[in-house]
C-alpha cells in the first residue's frame, strides 16, 4: 500500500514511472511501426527489422549494447520524417495500439499516487512525439523523453539532441525536483530495467517492476519490492478509482450522516427517558 495523502506543509513529492514494460506491455516506439510504414515513412523491411528489434525488447535480452544499437538504427531511419506527419500518425492510431497493452496494475498506481497527492511523471527512452501523448492518455503531469533535433525544414535531422537513457534519466529527475520542489527522499520510481538504476537509486521508494535478471538481482540485494505487472487493459474497460475532491466529498458525507444519526439517537433517548419518567 502506498502512503497516505501527502502533507502540503511538506515539500512535493512525485511518482517516476518507466514507460515500456513498465507501464505498457511492449516499446512504445515500436508498436507504432505498423502505423508508420502505412504512412509512407518506412519501407515493409524496416517493418520486419523492428518487429524483430520489439521480439528481442520483449524477451528481456535487450542489453546495453543492443539498446544502443537500436538508438542509433532509429536515429537513421527516422532521418528526413516531417514532425508534423508523425504527431498525426500517433495521435491517430494511439487509443487503438496503446490503450490495449496499458497494465492495469500500472493504472490503478497511477491513479492511488494522485489520490495520494503525488505528480506522476513518465521517463522514457521513446521520443518525446510518442511519450508526450501517451503521458496524456495516462494522466501524467510531466514527460522526459528522448528529443531529436528538428530541421528548419520542420523534419529530423537524424541527430539526438537529448537522449533519455540510464545516468541522464536520474539527471533529469534531479533537474526536475530541483524546478519543481520535490523532495526525492520521499519520490517513488518504477522501472523494469537495469540501466534504469541510476533513476531507481535518486528516489527514497524505488520499486523493480516485471524486472530484468540483473534489475531482479539487484532488487533482492537491496530490499526493493518487486512489482508484477502482467494485466493489460483499455482504459475505459477500467473502473477509474475516485478523484481525491471525490473522496474527501464522500468522507464529508459519511461524517455528516455520522453527526446525524448520532443527534437522531441522541434525541431518541430523551424522549424515551421523558416518557418513562411521566409513567
Amino acid at each position: 500500500m502506498l502512503g497516505l495523502v501527502e502533507n502540503h506543509s511538506l515539500p512535493r513529492t512525485a511518482a517516476f514511472f518507466d514507460l515500456d514494460k513498465t507501464v505498457i506491455a511492449k516499446s512504445s516506439t515500436l508498436t507504432f511501426s505498423k502505423s508508420f510504414y502505412q504512412g509512407g515513412l518506412i519501407n515493409r523491411r524496416a517493418v520486419l527489422r523492428t518487429a524483430y528489434a520489439q521480439f528481442v525488447f520483449l524477451a528481456g535480452g535487450a542489453d546495453h549494447d543492443q539498446m544502443e544499437g537500436m538508438r542509433k538504427y532509429l536515429s537513421a531511419l527516422c532521418r528526413g520524417w516531417n514532425v508534423q506527419q508523425v504527431k498525426e500518425i500517433v495521435a491517430e492510431t494511439l487509443h487503438d495500439l496503446i490503450d490495449p497493452i496499458i497494465y492495469d496494475e500500472a493504472a490503478s498506481l497511477i491513479e492511488e499516487h494522485h489520490t495520494a497527492g503525488r505528480d506522476v511523471v513518465i521517463v522514457s527512452t521513446s521520443g518525446a512525439e510518442v511519450v508526450e501523448p501517451i503521458g496524456e492518455l495516462l494522466g501524467a503531469d510531466r514527460v522526459v523523453a528522448t528529443r531529436m533535433v528538428v530541421g528548419d525544414d520542420g523534419c529530423f535531422t537524424g541527430e539526438v539532441e537529448y537522449y533519455a537513457y540510464g545516468p541522464t534519466k536520474a539527471t533529469a529527475i534531479k533537474e526536475l525536483a530541483q524546478s519543481e520542489g520535490y523532495d526525492l527522499d520521499r519520490c517513488y520510481a518504477y522501472s523494469d530495467s537495469a540501466t534504469d538504476l541510476p533513476m531507481l537509486e535518486s528516489v527514497g521508494h524505488p520499486h523493480a517492476v516485471n524486472p530484468d535478471r540483473t534489475l531482479r538481482r539487484e532488487a533482492l540485494a537491496r530490499g526493493w519490492p518487486i512489482l508484477d505487472f502482467h494485466r493489460p487493459v483499455r482504459l475505459k474497460q477500467r473502473r477509474p478509482a475516485p478523484s481525491r475532491p471525490a473522496l474527501v466529498a464522500v468522507a464529508a458525507v459519511g461524517a455528516a450522516a455520522a453527526t446525524a444519526g448520532l443527534v437522531w439517537f441522541a434525541s431518541r433517548r430523551r424522549t424515551t427517558r421523558a416518557r418513562f419518567a411521566l409513567i
